[in-house]
């Protein structure tokens, strides 16, 4: 369906959803009105309910997930989409669900005046009613958002509408408008993650790159596992993905077409080594590692020329870069002090490195929030190893994780969580992914099967 062919229902929006991998954007005004600007205050006919974000302990809010309407044919669909709803709603640990068999005054359709009275005896600040319809293959889901408390809606109810293999999607972004009117920041549910998924005994691990949905579900593999594969990135856009081959016996960068899961080698220099890349924020421009004559340096690669040049080159080893969102600045690992660091420079190679990290042990695979505010990155001290976070110029360092082996954080659209690799000691040691608030709260596997790692955050799907 075309943007052009999308007709808005107010005070209903309708979104026309292309099933899992495809989804046409929201116009501009639809988009705004769906979602608040991340960090603005509710407007006034949305009420005062509102989670107050901070560094702090947050109290989870209390929120009553009514079971689905089936108004037509839905069957089991309408409970397993609120299912995902709560899920995702509660997953981040900043909402408390209200059971059902709590749930005494339940509106007894979608279009129900409800009980406010009701809902606030048994401490509810947060109510969701919702509804499905199935129509062939295809689904409708309709929702409305209402704060207990001031006993009015917080704001108009949506529908979306979709093909069925594309419900998952649909709970995702009924999930991410819930969270964007409650937080005022940009929700996150409704993005995917590329990740290695590893099989095979630890010193022969067998590795192929899948695609899924953020919380772990719907799994698409694009690679075999015929070749060792790391290092998956996502473009800014998530259309293409750069990742590590040794199909040749020695590291060389791909680009792949998601849609299409063609691949193609960048052409690099005879003689050289690449690993490590990183897509610019305009998707322009490739950063990675570059090795030549056992001297590992950056390097930049325009994308559509196939053009190289130099960023970074010293008798150290340089990799691990990462863009700021506004694209000046990288940051990346280096052992030029004589142990691996973190260090910040001009993206156009105007400036000489700075080092930010000045912490007990070593420090690496550094990783620019979308925010632009801080700076994840993984640190080995002695025996241990965190995932922390930092602000650009080093200073407010915080470990969030300390296991035997955390590494290699990636950062959800909004910045609000960090995902990373988890892997338990011993000869039979496998690795896991997990996440973790970037207040260090809220710590959890993530619910995938077999060993994983080496997880890339994509952008939220349009």
């Amino acid at each position: 369906m075309t943007l052009a062919q999308m007709t808005p229902r107010l005070p209903v929006l309708s979104v026309a959803l292309a099933a899992l991998m495809a989804l046409p954007p929201l116009t501009p005004a639809l988009a705004q009105d769906a979602v608040p600007a991340a960090g603005l205050a509710a407007d006034e006919d949305q009420g005062p309910l509102r989670i107050e974000i901070t560094g702090g302990q947050v109290e989870p809010m209390p929120i009553a997930v009514v079971p689905f309407f089936d108004e037509g044919g839905a069957g089991t669909l309408a409970a397993d989409i609120q299912r995902v709803v709560t899920a995702d709603l509660t997953g981040t640990d900043l909402f408390r669900e209200i059971p059902e068999d709590a749930q005494v005054a339940r509106p007894e359709g979608f279009e129900a005046p409800v009980a406010y009275p009701d809902w606030r005896a048994v401490n509810a600040e947060a109510l969701v009613t919702g509804a499905v319809a199935l129509d062939g293959d295809n689904v409708t889901v309709k929702f409305k958002l209402y704060d207990v408390f001031s006993g009015q809606p917080l704001g108009d109810g949506l529908q979306f509408d979709a093909p069925r293999a594309g419900w998952r999607r649909v709970a995702h972004k009924v999930a991410d408008q819930i969270y964007a009117r409650i937080t005022g920041e940009t929700a996150y549910f409704d993005s995917r993650v590329a990740f290695v998924s590893e099989t095979g005994p630890k010193d022969a691990r067998l590795k192929r790159i899948g695609i899924m949905d953020y919380d772990g579900a719907n799994p698409i593999w694009v690679t075999d596992d015929a070749d060792l594969v790391v290092s998956p990135r996502f473009s800014p856009d998530g259309e293409r993905l750069l990742y590590t081959s040794f199909s040749s016996g020695m590291p060389q960068i791909m680009l792949m077409d998601v849609a299409t899961v063609q691949s193609r080698p960048l052409k690099m220099e005879a003689g050289t080594m690449s690993f490590a890349p990183a897509f610019s924020p305009d998707g322009r421009w490739i950063v990675y590692s570059r090795e030549k004559g056992g001297n590992t340096d950056l390097w930049q690669m325009d994308v559509a020329t196939g053009a190289e040049r130099p960023m970074v080159e010293t008798q150290a080893i340089e990799t691990s870069p990462s863009f700021s969102p506004d694209g000046r600045q990288i940051v990346f690992e280096s052992d030029q002090s004589g142990a691996q660091q973190i260090y910040v420079m001009p993206a156009d190679g105007s400036g000489e490195p700075q080092r930010i990290s000045f912490g007990e042990g070593s420090y690496g695979t550094p990783a620019w929030s979308p925010k632009g505010d801080l700076i994840a990155f993984t640190n080995q001290n002695g025996d241990n190893f965190h995932i922390g976070v930092m602000r650009p110029d080093g200073t407010e360092e915080k470990m969030l994780t300390e296991s035997f082996l955390d590494e290699g954080p990636t950062w959800a659209p909004n910045g609000r969580v960090v995902m990373f690799t988890r892997q338990t000691p011993g000869g039979d040691g496998v690795s896991r992914l997990h996440s973790v608030d970037v207040t260090g709260r809220n710590m959890r596997p993530l619910d995938i099967e077999g060993a994983a790692s080496d997880p890339d955050w994509g952008p939220l799907l349009p």
